[in-house]
């Protein structure tokens, strides 16, 4: 399924805006090897995706999945998957491989959970980005055509399958993602049409990210007070001294879009703001286990590394480490000045997930009042491409983590972590995350 396109040029879909200048400036540093080095074989090894198994019960015929009338096979995915309705979020920007039919009044719809997020929009095919806790995202489309549709080709029925397809990878590799095959999210300034206007550039947004600079063509239907976000509007007059006009506050798309072409006629701020957190951590959590695979490569076979900057193993697991622990604890995340509330049941049922401690806290519970989480600790360090991190790089970042929730790390930006923020993440941890060091039961100061 591999089309052997180069991995490490930088390519700009038709309809995506790139400001590297503006881009580069948010990232902390790509992977400097090769989705196709031997250490990696992505195009080549087999994946254990969510989407991929999901498309092995279809063709067994152990899943079935049904077609309805305007939305074709969505509904029916999602379920298959577990992601849930209320996740729905609508970017109107022309940034995807469908910008054609991408504009604001027929928005791309997006559905997530942990590890799989499928694209909709409204006269197209769905997407599907699927998570392999080690090989990256593997991204897959789907036809929707019903199945007693007749191939004109072969006058035989449509065979209904998820095919693989790196055309995505045009813009899921490059800068933006960290080099690696991942989740990317764009805030732009779009004109009327959808067409991102280029010369006013882009963010690339995560819970770091200042509200006024997320959402650019992007519906968000939620309140956040004072605070003034960059969605709901387009541009109409690049030239003017504020560009895209103030459309903040909103319950309701009334007006924007026909809402029957989708499942529901919202774009959650709530959804959104956890979407911001988890792309990132996604991306970072697959660099951090491909730099550890790649440096144990170079040290078994130091004559093909032509590099002498290249970092060692042990430097590339120190700063990987640094890195995630810092993002997972949420040590530079932008406060919010106003509290901010949602208009779906979005934040309920993810709140819901778990897993609980015998209080019945949670590092899914939302706070949404001065920041994102109640307990500042991503719910990421469940997830399967956590566990799956390579075993050197999965104890450092634990060793990182017990620096700094123990109190052991004195730097003034993790003043910010307080005594009893870092108490109550400790005692959920112990509680509820398998395989947790010994150390983390030691004291906090």
């Amino acid at each position: 399924m591999f089309r052997g396109f180069a991995f490490r040029t930088i390519v700009v879909a038709a309809g995506v805006a790139a400001t590297v200048a503006v881009a580069f400036a948010e990232l902390d540093g790509g992977f400097d090897g090769s989705p196709e080095h031997p250490s990696i074989g992505y195009p080549t090894r087999s994946t254990k995706d969510p989407v991929g198994q999901l498309n092995r019960e279809i063709q067994s015929g152990m899943t079935q999945l049904k077609f309805e009338a305007g939305t074709g096979y969505l509904r029916s995915v999602l379920r298959a998957l577990h992601i849930p309705v209320e996740s729905q979020i609508l970017v109107f920007s022309k940034t995807s491989v469908q910008a054609h039919l991408i504009r604001p009044d027929n928005p791309r719809a997006l559905y997530f959970n942990d590890s799989v997020v499928i694209g909709y929009v409204h006269g197209g095919f769905l997407e599907a980005a699927s998570v392999d806790p080690q090989q990256g995202v593997i991204f897959y489309t789907l036809d929707q055509r019903p199945s007693n549709y007749l191939e004109p080709q072969t006058g035989l029925p449509h065979k209904l399958r998820f095919m693989r397809d790196d055309r995505c990878l045009q813009c899921h590799v490059s800068y933006a993602s960290y080099s690696i095959p991942g989740l990317l999210e764009r805030s732009v300034y779009p004109g009327t049409d959808g067409m991102p206007v280029r010369q006013l550039g882009d963010h690339l947004p995560d819970h770091r990210t200042p509200l006024d600079q997320r959402w650019g063509g992007w519906y968000v239907t939620g309140k956040s007070g004072s605070m003034r976000h960059m969605g709901n509007s387009t541009v109409a007059n690049p030239d003017a001294e504020d560009p895209l006009p103030a459309a903040f506050n909103l319950t309701a798309l009334t007006g924007k879009f026909d809402p029957g072409g989708y499942l529901s006629p919202l774009s959650d701020i709530a959804s959104l703001m956890v979407f911001d957190h988890q792309t990132h951590m996604i991306n970072l959590l697959i660099r951090t286990g491909w730099e550890v695979r790649y440096g144990q490569y170079l040290e078994k076979h130091p004559g093909e590394n032509r590099d002498p900057s290249s970092p060692n193993l042990a430097a590339r697991i120190r700063s990987a480490a640094e890195e995630v622990a810092d993002y997972m604890l949420f040590v530079d995340e932008a406060p919010l000045a106003n509290p901010v509330e949602g208009t779906s049941k979005f934040a309920e049922k993810f709140s819901d997930l778990g897993p609980g401690d015998a209080q019945g806290r949670s590092l899914r519970e939302l706070d949404l009042k001065t920041r994102l989480l109640r307990y500042p600790c991503s719910y990421m360090i469940y997830s399967e491409v956590f566990d799956s991190l390579p075993p050197e790089a999965k104890s450092a970042i634990y060793a990182r983590l017990w620096q700094i929730l123990s109190g052991r790390e004195k730097s003034p930006k993790y003043a910010r972590l307080s005594l009893q923020d870092r108490q109550a993440i400790l005692q959920i941890l112990r509680e509820t995350k398998k395989g947790l060091p010994n150390s983390f039961n030691g004291s906090v100061e």
